[in-house]
């Protein structure tokens, strides 16, 4: 039977039956992955997880209680197609029988809920040296690497020696009154004081990179153009006097006239002090001779002067990729995020389910149908997207479980199911009231209340592992153009904090709402956001943060030090759908 058409029977019937036949018992084995002590059968394998069996004389857990067990069975086989009822896969564990399971390739654990620690990343130093004259993408691809690996939790800064030479401009100003002059003469490779000046603007900005990276840092990203050889030879010899850094250039090349016209109008348009007061027309002028100055003296990352050099070349963002001497898991990871950008225009619109039954009774998690009120949802839904994205080619994903599959199932578009957009497993909690919780699993709930975003359900996932699974979907979403996500309240959390690089601290409690579609738009150095939210009324099923930590939800990432103005996220943009109700207080917070 397929499970989206299997009943919505609760998991928490306690009613008694016979003992499991032989068939219902391996039935049990192959759609839940576990394996009951004394048996040598290997769980089955599904995709997106591996599965492995471990014998009972191997486990030196403790035996978990046929309840729970029984529950954890039940729930992981309606999720895999078990057509077993919870009362005859509870009589399987009634006899004291131990059960496995594996999730993402580790055992789970039933017998209590946990906080899980930040991964250890204290081994990962790497310094990021930008390449690139100016206007050609650098800082755009230092605002997108450092969100990604934040979202990732690598503690990720930019340091940006352009910004430095302003603030010091500034200190200068406030300190003797005079402005001092860095229009395009400070540039040219003939002005001697200013060729210092700029040189050692560029040792000062590394030295802080590199006394953060020794003081915890993962990944510190020297934004700079760095254009020439000897330059790039001076950060190649002060890395090398450290031990445990390693080094990579990133180098950015962009040839396409329109893109590099637009770098140019954003430059000069976001607030840069070098043109503070100065006419826009007059100030891209100046801007374009500082380009000439630059190129000038631009000496590109070559393949053979250059090769046992570390480096990444990226031609027109999106088009062609070249990659040397790149080695090491974070590097490689690094690479392969950045191969998948592209600066193609496009829409990313995500919208939760319809209104499910779980929703109406207050219960998380399950396989549940839509409400009365959900399918009402998924029959307007079409109307809604063809009026936003009218003949424009649009895929809709959604997870495997139905809520999410009825609720698409009028689009008329490709539709792919991905198990990675499943909502967060609430292990033995599936199909619970939050109350239910509170009463059966006290410790549980006051642990999750007090770290939402490190706590793991007994059997089940963290908002950690939620980010951890999704990270495959995060590099689909960049390599595609516009795009329906029809998933879940967990998941869009994750996915709407990377497009917006909010902390996890602030993930689990963003304000999601049904029958509600958010289209996020991304820009050069950010993300524009508009909600729509279809007149049908549903439950609010958001839960507040906990009042004993009363902080306010803060929506926009933390400032850097050294961070340039051109990679500053603008003014989240949201707009008011003329029938809509109110947006939730966290769509219209302004950065």
């Amino acid at each position: 039977m397929n499970p989206a058409s299997s009943p919505t029977t609760s998991p928490r019937q306690l009613a008694s039956s016979p003992k499991l036949s032989n068939k219902l018992l391996n039935e049990a084995r192959r759609t839940t992955g576990f394996t009951l002590e004394g048996t040598q059968s290997a769980p089955a394998t599904t995709a997106g997880s591996a599965a492995a069996s471990i014998s009972s004389s191997e486990d030196p857990s403790p035996v978990q209680s046929p309840d729970v067990e029984a529950r954890s069975a039940w729930l992981h086989g309606r999720r895999h197609g078990s057509t077993s009822s919870m009362t005859e896969v509870r009589a399987a564990a009634s006899g004291n029988l131990s059960r496995h399971s594996s999730f993402a390739g580790d055992r789970r654990d039933f017998s209590a809920g946990s906080t899980i620690a930040k991964p250890d990343y204290s081994e990962a130093k790497i310094v990021v040296a930008m390449v690139g004259l100016p206007a050609r993408g650098k800082s755009y691809l230092s605002n997108k690497l450092q969100r990604y690996l934040r979202w990732l939790e690598y503690d990720v800064k930019v340091f940006n020696v352009g910004q430095l030479r302003r603030q010091k401009a500034q200190a200068w100003t406030q300190m003797y009154g005079n402005k001092q002059d860095h229009s395009a003469t400070f540039f040219d490779n003939k002005n001697e004081e200013a060729n210092k000046q700029r040189e050692e603007l560029a040792a000062e900005c590394l030295e802080s990179l590199i006394t953060w990276l020794k003081d915890g840092g993962n990944v510190g990203i020297h934004d700079a153009t760095n254009t020439t050889r000897a330059r790039r030879q001076t950060l190649i010899d002060r890395v090398k006097k450290e031990p445990n850094l390693r080094l990579i250039f990133l180098e950015s090349i962009c040839t396409d006239p329109d893109v590099i016209s637009a770098n140019i109008d954003h430059k000069v348009a976001s607030g840069d002090p070098d043109y503070d007061g100065i006419p826009k027309e007059q100030a891209r002028k100046d801007f374009l001779k500082r380009i000439q100055q630059y190129e000038a003296r631009y000496e590109p990352i070559d393949p053979q002067k250059d090769a046992q050099m570390p480096y990444c070349k990226i031609i027109n963002i999106g088009n062609q990729v070249i990659v040397n001497k790149i080695d090491g898991y974070l590097q490689s990871r690094i690479v392969f995020y950045l191969m998948n950008l592209h600066l193609t225009p496009r829409a990313i619109f995500v919208t939760r389910h319809g209104e499910s039954q779980y929703n109406v009774e207050g219960k998380i998690g399950g396989d549940a149908p839509l409400s009365t009120r959900g399918a009402k949802y998924a029959a307007a839904l079409p109307n809604l997207v063809k009026e936003h994205i009218g003949d424009k080619p649009l895929t809709v994903w959604t997870s495997t479980l139905r809520r999410t599959i009825q609720t698409a199932e009028a689009l008329p578009y490709t539709k792919l199911t991905w198990k990675s957009l499943d909502e967060l497993d609430a292990g033995v909690c599936d199909g619970m009231t939050y109350e239910e919780i509170e009463q059966e699993y006290p410790e549980d709930f006051a642990a999750r209340d007090d770290d939402k975003f490190n706590y793991r359900y007994r059997g089940g996932e963290s908002y950690r592992d939620v980010v951890v699974r999704l990270e495959p979907v995060i590099m689909e979403l960049e390599r595609q153009e516009n795009i329906l996500l029809v998933c879940h309240q967990a998941v869009v959390r994750c996915l709407y904090a990377y497009f917006h690089g909010l902390d996890q601290e602030e993930l689990p409690y963003i304000s999601i709402p049904l029958h509600t579609v958010i289209k996020l738009t991304p820009r050069a150095f950010g993300c524009d956001e508009t909600r729509y939210t279809l007149p049908i009324e549903a439950v609010d099923t958001l839960r507040p943060r906990p009042l004993k930590d009363p902080k306010s939800p803060v929506l926009r990432p933390k400032p850097d030090e050294f961070v340039s103005p051109s990679t500053r996220a603008p003014e989240r943009q949201v707009f008011d759908n003329p029938h809509a109700g109110n947006l939730p207080k966290s769509a219209t917070t302004k950065q």
